[in-house]
């Protein structure tokens, strides 16, 4: 059982995870032994996951994510397979934590009109200010 928060946990049996050979340094040993690690994890039939919080972690996700709703992580950072396994459950639960969070919507505002009237003085000054530089005889 993996948890991602208080109420939405994942079950053992939701993720696949298969170790594949890692690419890097590894000496003798590298093309012997399996130590990264492949966790593939269908969202889109996952009872945790619900619908809204699904288009949020499609979005989220972005190319991890296949067209049937698979989120497929790849960690091959440590030279150990526990290492890596545990990286990339972390990585899919910071994934699933972000898709969580309801973003607020956002409300377009408009500057005030005291705004307004500053900028205008403002550019006002800098324009007479650049027009007293000139060499130019305005008269």
């Amino acid at each position: 059982m993996i948890h991602i928060t208080s109420l939405v946990c994942l079950n053992d049996d939701e993720i696949i995870e298969t170790f594949i050979r890692s690419s890097g340094k590894g000496g003798q040993r590298v093309n012997k032994v399996e130590t990264a690690v492949q966790i593939r994890f269908n969202a889109k039939i996952s009872p945790a996951i619900k619908p809204d919080v699904f288009e949020r972690l499609r979005r989220i996700a972005g190319s991890r994510m296949t067209g049937e709703g698979v989120i497929i992580i790849t960690a091959e950072k440590y030279r150990s397979q526990m290492r890596n396994r545990e990286e990339a459950t972390q990585r899919l639960k910071s994934l699933i934590q972000k898709a969580l969070v309801v973003q607020p919507i956002r409300r377009a505002t408009k500057p005030s009109k005291n705004a307004k009237k500053k900028r205008m003085d403002s550019k006002t000054i800098r324009g007479t200010l650049k027009k007293l530089r000139s060499s130019k005889d305005y008269d």
